[in-house]
């Protein structure tokens, strides 16, 4: 009998987050006493099915070392690129050297500090027999409105089949690598790594997650990821 898979993590953690408006990156930025990152790789270090976990950090980044994982010799620190997708493939590179080609690559923002454990479980459940994968997400709730001219509404569009992508996104490394890489030699933008697997062909399983996991992308949302935080303490 073969082994199982094995479920590995991915953190691209190589951004600026010029949108919060911050002096340092957002993922080093202060979330109730520690730093984003540090929140973040705690909860996947700390998960009973990922083997490990691989970061893609900024060569110039000056706030790593001041990470309380930067030692951690259950994560891997990789060079990440100036895009997303770069910075998850030079993982992948990494991580190809110690895992198989069919194993799983979870691969989540370092932004995202509010990710449920329950939320980790059920994609691995739900997804274990799958040969593509697929993400977390959330039905999306509000009327969506599509833009025309500048600042004018051009039409509604229906909401039923529309969702919010989440992470962790989890596909199989070679698949996952593959996809990345046929999207770089085209030039094709792809913002997570759904739109990857999507550009070579496959349709992603979309597995509804909860609603407070969050990204760090705005100034107020450090708040109400400070909120969401302490209610899921209290929750447990």
């Amino acid at each position: 009998m073969s082994p199982p898979e094995r479920c590995w993590a991915v953190v691209p953690a190589a951004g600026v987050g010029s949108r919060m408006g911050s002096a340092i990156p957002k993922q080093y930025l202060d979330l109730v006493g520690s730093m984003v990152i540090e929140r973040t790789l705690q909860l996947l270090l700390e998960h009973p099915r990922i083997e490990r976990v691989y970061v893609a950090v900024s060569p110039d980044d000056r706030w790593w070392e001041g990470c309380r994982f930067a030692a951690d010799t259950r994560l891997c620190r990789v060079d990440g690129g100036a895009e997303r997708s770069a910075s998850v493939l030079n993982a992948l590179d990494r991580l190809a050297g110690e895992a198989d080609a069919g194993d799983w690559v979870l691969v989540h923002d370092a932004a995202r500090p509010c990710l449920h454990p329950a939320d980790i479980d059920r994609l691995i459940d739900r997804l274990q027999h799958s040969s593509i994968g697929g993400l977390l997400a959330v039905r999306l709730s509000d009327t969506i409105k599509r833009e025309g001219a500048p600042g004018m509404v051009a039409e509604t569009l229906p909401r039923e089949q529309l969702w919010r992508a989440l992470t962790p996104q989890m596909f199989r490394l070679q698949p996952l690598r593959s996809a990345l890489l046929a999207a770089a030699r085209s030039a094709v933008p792809v913002t997570d790594e759904a739109s990857a697997m999507e550009f070579a062909g496959h349709a992603p399983r979309l597995i509804e997650g909860r609603a407070d996991n969050i990204k760090i992308t705005h100034p107020g949302d450090l708040d109400l990821a400070a909120f969401f935080l302490q209610r899921q303490r209290r929750e447990a």
